[in-house]
């Protein structure tokens, strides 16, 4: 066997209720309309603290969190970035990892995020 490395990999789920409308979009999403937006992130690291944990999942959830609250019951239209970027899922997706990256501690890598918009329709977005 070659010379693998043990890597754990830790996750969240969360939600937010935001309303959103496609700009340049021909079809019922260039309309005014809402989700209730799921977001997973998911991190990896090869290290334990001295409990045995990577991060406390409740740490991870209010970091996460900290980066999707502000869109809660908002319209995402209206906000920063997306008042001037389209709020796709895709670009919400890539929004929440950038944000992520600088939140988390340097022992703790992002993997992927996850934005469902609704029970069958979602992205991934990765810088691997």
């Amino acid at each position: 066997m070659g010379n693998k490395k043990s890597m754990y990999k830790t996750f969240v789920d969360t939600n937010f209720s935001a309303a959103h409308q496609l700009r340049n979009y021909k079809g019922l999403c260039g309309e005014l309309h809402g989700h209730t937006w799921k977001v997973r992130v998911e991190v990896e690291t090869d290290w334990l603290d001295d409990i045995g944990m990577t991060i406390d999942f409740k740490d991870l959830k209010q970091k996460a969190d900290s980066v999707i609250g502000r869109f809660d019951h908002r319209c995402l239209n209206q906000i920063s970035p997306f008042d001037e970027e389209n709020p796709t899922a895709e670009n919400i997706a890539k929004y929440v990892y950038v944000e992520m990256k600088e939140l988390l501690p340097d022992k703790l890598d992002i993997i992927e995020v996850i934005v469902w918009e609704s029970a069958n329709y979602g992205v991934k977005y990765s810088e691997r």
